[in-house]
């Protein structure tokens, strides 16, 4: 009875880590890091398991900005949750299960760039998910 009664709170603690360690954004970037799992990826990443190239654009930041909230506003089972001047974040639910993934846009100021992360919520893998989808909104967003 007692091992159980130390199991929770290291249970507990480890949980927390777990969290704290999702919650960690890079200096002057909206964007938390990913996890150790391989269900994320990011344009801010380092390792090559969670790296994806930013999206490049030529124009104004509003532009882009406008038509990546166009694109991803169109997608199924999409939800855009939060709306900055330099930040987008999206959720998108998957069909069957209903898990919920997150999509997050940064555009720095005076960069044509827009930095990307998609992350699964639950889970482990994601079987590429989290990619695929980022690749066709580049695909979409570079015609």
């Amino acid at each position: 009875m007692k091992i159980l009664f130390w199991m929770f709170p290291v249970l507990f603690l480890m949980a927390g880590l777990s969290f704290a360690e999702r919650s960690v954004r890079p200096p002057g970037s909206p964007l938390k890091t990913c996890p150790h799992t391989p269900n994320c990826v990011s344009s801010q990443a380092g390792d090559p398991e969670h790296a994806i190239a930013p999206f490049l654009y030529s124009g104004g930041r509003a532009e882009a900005y406008a038509r990546i909230k166009d694109i991803v506003g169109g997608m199924k089972r999409t939800k855009i949750v939060a709306e900055k001047e330099d930040y987008l974040h999206a959720e998108f639910k998957s069909l069957i299960f209903r898990f919920i993934d997150d999509v997050e846009f940064y555009f720095p100021e005076d960069q044509n760039i827009i930095h990307v992360r998609s992350a699964s919520r639950v889970g482990h893998s994601d079987m590429g998910v989290n990619r695929k989808r980022v690749e066709e909104i580049r695909r979409i967003f570079d015609r």
